[in-house]
């Protein structure tokens, strides 16, 4: 599996949101490229620490079971389940909210592991980096094919 960390995979990851338009159109979902954009950063705010979620203790609890199942995937499923919290149904600027989204995958491959504040998920709980690296690569990919790139 590629790695977010991996100099070679985060670029390839940038190259394709740097492909994207304010005009490319979703394959499936309901959001524009730009709530995409904006969806994708929520995820990592929480794993760097700068965000916080709560899920209810039976998703908690939920999580814990389907956490392994879920990793060991290659994809998400389309029209997965998201958490209230992440969902974007506002307007967002597109060219900024692209930068920040490639600024903060740099930061995956400048800092490391050290970039991953939050070891514990909201609803999957205690997650090593290399699950934290699984599902955020997981995530953009699904996103990024999602706008067929």
């Amino acid at each position: 599996m590629k790695s977010i960390f991996n100099p070679t995979d985060n670029q390839e990851i940038i190259s394709r949101i740097n492909s994207l338009s304010s005009e490319s159109q979703a394959k499936w979902g309901k959001m524009s490229v730009d709530q995409m954009l904006s969806h994708c950063i929520a995820p990592i705010d929480i794993a760097f620490g700068n965000s916080s979620l709560k899920a209810s203790f039976l998703m908690q609890i939920l999580g814990k079971m389907v956490k392994a199942k879920m990793l060991k995937q290659d994809i998400f499923k389309k029209n997965s389940p998201t958490a209230p919290s992440f969902i974007r149904t506002e307007k967002y600027d597109f060219e900024a909210t692209k930068n920040e989204l490639i600024g903060k995958i740099q930061q995956f491959e400048k800092e490391g592991h050290a970039v991953i504040k939050n070891t514990k998920h909201p609803f999957f709980g205690t997650m090593t980096y290399q699950e934290w690296d699984r599902l955020q690569f997981m995530h953009l990919n699904h996103h990024l094919e999602q706008f067929g790139v």
